[in-house]
């Protein structure tokens, strides 16, 4: 059984409508979210970070198009890659101030993992959607395209803006492209709601993400005469330790917030390779490493302290075993933390359309504490569990997907010039 998508859905033709297990095949058609369609859709487009995600942007392009709306892309890479950045103008066809609705476009891999469907057809088994990216974060993006004919057809106060992004997933890499396009424009929203899964519940604080690439260079020789050669490797492992130090001395330190699931500073090596055979000094030694900062904690005040270990204590001690030995740092990505004022009128908005007043702070990070930084308070609220998302068997709830179109329903009717204070 497939769905059919509604007649009002902006999503057009159904040509990857959703499998339905037979454990939800009495599900009715009428009691599926409004947004299936155009979720189902974009999970069914493969956008894993290395592929080029432009097909998924110039589709909502066009789509937008027919209904009149004009997109702004930002490409990057080769312009294989595009951010795309819309406005549904006020009713008196002001389009600055208002609100953003954002969200990535580019999901993580599935290499490696096991999924009991293919993760780009989408299927519904026991009322959760499965597919990549239905949680992470095409859901809130596809209910966000789902409402755009309702809002159309609602005087709004103020403009409400559709933000996609590219290569989030990779260190927020395209977001900073189409930021400095609004910049340039002067298009200044009031505030951004970024749709990341947190269970239609605010989050109002994350961690910032720092990401690194470090190269030691040394000098090869034949490992039976190592006192001519410099091993990168050994001097790779040393500068591995002293990061792995850094990070102990903040979870044993702090400085220290409660309201996060980690609730400190963290850092840590992920991927390292170097030489060549057993018996050949390496020469070389590349290494990728991130810090994970609280918002509070300058990230480059951290770097620093890496950076003049290497400089200061392992680059002289090289030096004396060969002249031409180098450390060299290649900043990969670079996402700032968020910390949301509770009086922001965006931080508010989110609480009452919640009815949610409790504080939240999540460890990963988010376009969000971009936008913030450009001067758009945001904050973080989307359908799905970030438990659900990068893994096997990826899922939505059908409940969050209609949470999800709930609340920006109410979002919309609370922007109309009939609901502003007289």
């Amino acid at each position: 059984m497939s769905v059919a998508p509604r007649s009002q859905s902006l999503a057009g033709t159904a040509e990857s409508a959703p499998t339905l297990s037979a454990a939800s095949s009495t599900a009715s058609a009428a009691a599926l979210p409004a947004s299936l369609p155009w979720v189902t859709r974009l999970v069914s487009m493969d956008t894993v970070s290395r592929h080029p995600n432009l097909g998924l942007i110039e589709t909502v392009r066009d789509a937008l198009r027919e209904r009149g709306i004009e997109s702004t892309l930002t490409h990057g890479r080769d312009g294989k890659w595009a951010n795309l950045f819309a406005t549904l103008p006020a009713d008196d066809g002001s389009t600055n101030g208002g609100i953003v609705l954002s969200g990535h476009t580019d999901v993580v891999p599935v290499d490696g993992q096991k999924w009991d469907s293919d993760p780009f057809r989408p299927e519904i088994r026991d009322g959760l959607l499965y597919g990549r990216g239905t949680c992470d974060m095409k859901g809130f993006i596809g209910a966000a395209l789902t409402l755009v004919p309702e809002i159309q057809q609602t005087k709004l106060a103020k403009p409400i803006h559709l933000a996609l992004s590219f290569d989030e997933e990779v260190g927020c890499v395209g977001a900073p492209l189409m930021i400095e396009e609004l910049v340039k424009r002067g298009v200044k929203p009031d505030g951004c709601i970024v749709g990341e899964p947190t269970s239609m519940r605010p989050v109002v604080a994350h961690k910032g993400i720092n990401a690194y690439q470090c190269c030691v260079r040394g000098q090869a020789a034949h490992s039976s005469l190592t006192p001519r050669g410099l091993n990168a490797i050994e001097y790779a492992a040393r500068l591995i330790c002293h990061i792995r130090d850094v990070a102990d001395q903040f979870r044993e330190q702090g400085p220290f917030d409660e309201l996060y699931d980690v609730p400190f500073t963290t850092a840590q090596t992920s991927t390292i390779e170097g030489g060549n055979a057993i018996n050949t000094v390496p020469a070389e030694c590349r290494f990728v490493f991130e810090f994970r900062n609280l918002p509070a904690l300058d990230p480059d005040a951290i770097f620093a302290r890496i950076d003049e270990y290497a400089r200061e204590t392992l680059l002289p001690k090289m030096r004396r075993e060969h002249a031409s030995a180098a450390i060299e740092f290649t900043k990969l990505a670079a996402a700032p933390g968020l910390e949301a004022s509770e009086q922001a009128a965006i931080t508010q908005l989110v609480r009452a359309l919640t009815a949610d007043q409790d504080r939240r702070k999540v460890a990963y990070g988010t376009e969000a504490g971009l936008f913030s930084r450009a001067g758009i308070p945001s904050v973080v609220c989307g359908p799905g569990d970030i438990q659900q998302a990068h893994k096997a068997n990826e899922f939505v709830s059908l409940d969050q997907l209609s949470a999800c179109e709930a609340f920006l329903r109410k979002l919309v009717r609370g922007m109309s010039v009939d609901a502003q204070p007289r």
